[in-house]
């Protein structure tokens, strides 16, 4: 993955038991309605440093923000009941030393994150160390340190390392959302290209809203996205880098282009484009810029997705007289139709884990988002709603996020599109915090990988 210096962190400190003692287990395999109660400890400071750090930052606390950033991942996956820091009975710098383990289970915790803030040459360096509170054990201690402006970034990844201790699955917190930030009534929207952590915070608005933008999508393997704009009122594909700021053309096309994807290698850019009255799927090489033809068929064919592995795709067509989910190997060939429930189905996109695919559905004059295996079988509909779809998967193909058109009153006046995500079990769908409303959103990988 492509590094950028200040984003990289250094791990000090690695200190993991060799055997478990753990008695926590979390069930992450349906919908957990018995939360883990955790306890997350602020973390302590004693040194004068930290407080001019606190003016430098405008924070308060900055142990105590960044304890706050792990208490509100905990809580929004769905998976951990963080306690309330008012019933804690130990102070946060002898808790970080040796936890009364008493104490902890007093409260009904069932584990236990303490931790400790330091300025060292102008780096910030945190600690943190997990506990088992049944089995009055250390599970994990390490230790970060950064330049002091990433310090909501080492509260995500704090999150990511407990959560991945604690489930067994790798974290989705150390991450960012690109979207399309709207503005303005229906028949007028600004659209411009926005990303943001994903719970909301550190917004940038990536363009300026003089041109449509659409369907901006991450690139896998660095922070790179690609998205559709209109210049001229002409459909263009565009690559940015994020982190400079450099844009280019990927390419002019003759007719209406959609959703351009990335291969998994990030070396490809998978879209359709119409053409004669017609829509096929094509893949272009990023570096030498040749255009493959991958479908040829009378029908609309539209929307791929690729296979982790990149040995399949995905897509929506209406070959067999309206719109299903269709599976094919990455050179057109072997093509197979995998939906067969009634209604639409459309914007395929598979799992970062291969073996399942997401669509958005419409049946009865009702969206659905849904999930199915990557062979059609076990579809589940997650959630309904008047309008919404174009489903992104969380890295760690446990969450997915999707945009929601309402209406913004009871008369059924107005018009509203918001961020939402949604367990893949079909738990805990909430709605995601932006500063706009908000369409098409695309989940990078993790930063900290």
């Amino acid at each position: 993955m492509k590094k950028f210096n200040y984003l990289i962190l250094s791990f000090i400190l690695f200190l993991l038991p060799t055997k478990v003692y753990s008695l926590i287990e979390v069930d992450i395999t349906r919908g957990n309605l018995n939360p883990l109660p955790i306890a997350v400890s602020p973390l302590s400071s004693d040194s004068e440093s930290i407080t001019s750090l606190n003016k430098k930052l405008n924070v308060k606390n900055i142990g105590l923000e960044i304890s706050k950033v792990v208490e509100n991942n905990l809580r929004t996956s769905g998976l951990f009941n963080p306690l309330n820091k008012d019933a804690f009975l130990q102070k946060p710098d002898i808790a970080h030393l040796k936890p009364r383990f008493e104490d902890w289970a007093l409260i009904k915790a069932q584990a236990l994150i303490t931790g400790k803030v330091m300025l060292q040459n102008e780096k910030l360096r945190v600690e943190f160390r997990l506990w088992d509170v049944l089995a009055g054990k250390e599970m994990m201690a390490l230790a970060f340190t950064t330049v002091p402006k990433n310090w909501r970034r080492v509260g995500h990844i704090i999150t990511d390392k407990v959560y991945e201790r604690l489930t067994g699955e790798k974290g989705y917190f150390d991450t960012r959302i690109i979207y399309v930030s709207e503005k303005g009534p229906k028949t007028q929207r600004v659209k411009k290209l926005a990303i943001m952590d994903q719970d909301g915070h550190n917004t940038k608005y990536l363009t300026l809203g003089n041109e449509l933008v659409l369907t901006p999508r991450f690139n896998p393997t660095n922070q790179m996205v690609t998205y559709l704009s209109y210049f001229r009122n002409l459909p263009r594909v565009y690559l940015l880098d994020i982190e400079t700021g450099i844009q280019e053309v990927v390419g002019d096309f003759p007719g209406m282009t959609f959703a351009p994807r990335f291969s998994p290698d990030g070396k490809k850019i998978i879209m359709s484009f119409a053409k004669d009255g017609n829509s096929d799927i094509y893949t272009m090489d990023l570096e030498n810029r040749i255009v493959e033809r991958i479908t040829n068929h009378p029908s609309i064919d539209t929307s791929p997705s690729y296979s982790p592995d990149g040995k399949y795709i995905t897509f929506n067509s209406d070959r067999s007289g309206y719109q299903q989910i269709y599976v094919m190997k990455n050179d057109g060939t072997n093509v197979k139709r995998v939906s067969f429930g009634k209604g639409l189905y459309g914007t395929p996109v598979w799992s970062p884990r291969g073996d399942l695919i997401a669509f958005t559905k419409l049946h009865k004059g009702k969206f659905y988002i849904g999930v199915m295996r990557k062979d059609g079988k076990g579809e589940r509909l997650l959630t309904e709603n008047y309008y919404q779809e174009a489903p992104s998967w969380s890295p760690n193909g446990r969450v997915l996020i999707f945009y929601r058109e309402t209406k913004s009153n009871s008369k059924g006046e107005g018009f509203s599109a918001k961020l939402w995500s949604i367990d893949l079990t079909g738990y805990n769908e909430r709605l995601v915090d932006t500063e706009t409303d908000a369409s098409d959103p695309s989940w990078s990988s993790l930063l900290s990988n």
